[in-house]
């Protein structure tokens, strides 16, 4: 029998009142812990710091043109997570993100979190999925991006959990080869159900964990997104440090509100620290995914500091 989860946290009583004075304050203060030890003998080649990606839909007031010359301009090298299904702005971003040093760290698989005919639960859209698979292949062939961001899609009533993660992890282990075959690696997400995503499927990280591990391949992982988790179940450092070697990317967003880290609960100047001194056996990004407060070139760069602990 499942066990309900009861849920005492009511978020929307709890209001955030930050300004930009604040927000640098609280940034500034989170950078005064003591930095990470440096790189050791035969090291010096790691990366400095949390790499830092930036979710497209924080800039998307912007032509690609002038997002993409802020991020250069501001040290960032990855972007992620724009629609790649708008063919023109596609080629957009593939023509002018060869100006900088520049990547896409991963696209969206799935139409959406709820879309129908292409999630992993109901066999009946498995068809449906592997065809959005090959399609976000080839679109992330075009921006040099490794990672696809695949979503479960939503329970299905009436259908035990154990047999749609059953389901999931078939869907999944079918798509293995293609991802395979183009050094793509799929990063399966875990959503809230409590706030922003009711009734989807994957919610907390030990059924993440799990479908990892019955997948069985190194190219399908898991997104961990740090807002969604904490909302769920807290416990963040320990559940990165059990599941590094399963994570794939992460995403980042105070809790409550979502908006940039240093305006709610999360220590995320601890939770850099570790990411960053697990980063041997995660060779990947942390992405910016937020609605930030503060002006966001401003934001940007206090960000960078923040995760490279200077």
């Amino acid at each position: 029998m499942e066990q309900k989860v009861i849920y005492s946290r009511d978020y929307s009583q709890r209001r955030s009142v930050m300004n930009r004075r604040s927000f640098l304050s609280l940034t500034a203060s989170s950078l005064a812990f003591p930095c990470p030890q440096a790189p050791g003998p035969g090291k010096s080649d790691r990366v400095k710091g949390v790499r830092l990606s930036i979710t497209w839909g924080m800039l998307r007031k912007m032509p690609v043109a002038d997002g993409l010359a802020l991020l250069a301009r501001l040290g960032y090298d990855a972007f992620e997570m724009f629609d790649w299904r708008d063919s023109n702005l596609l080629e957009t971003f593939a023509a002018e993100m060869k100006k900088y040093p520049m990547v896409c760290a991963c696209l969206v698989a799935n139409k959406g979190v709820t879309a129908p005919g292409c999630g992993l639960v109901n066999p009946r859209e498995r068809e449906g999925f592997l065809e959005q698979i090959h399609l976000a292949v080839e679109a992330a062939k075009k921006v040099n991006s490794r990672r696809l961001v695949v979503l479960t899609g939503n329970e299905l009533g009436g259908m035990p959990r154990s047999e749609q993660m059953a389901n999931a992890a078939a869907a999944l282990r079918y798509a293995a080869p293609i991802l395979e075959k183009n050094g793509i690696t799929a990063v399966v997400e875990i959503l809230n159900t409590y706030v922003d995503h009711a009734g989807y499927f994957l919610y907390y990280v030990r059924d993440g964990a799990e479908l990892i591990e019955r997948v069985g391949s190194p190219n399908v992982r898991l997104l961990f997104d740090i807002y969604h988790v904490q909302i769920m179940e807290g416990n963040l450092i320990e559940n990165i440090r059990m599941n590094t070697d399963r994570i794939g990317h992460f995403h980042i967003g105070d809790v409550p509100g979502r908006n940039e880290p240093g305006t709610g609960e999360i220590n995320y100047r601890n939770v850099f620290k570790v990411i960053y001194e697990l980063s041997e056996r995660f060779p990947g990004y942390a992405a910016l995914e937020y609605r930030p407060k503060a002006p966001l070139e401003e934001n940007l760069a206090a960000m960078r500091q923040l995760a490279n602990f200077s």
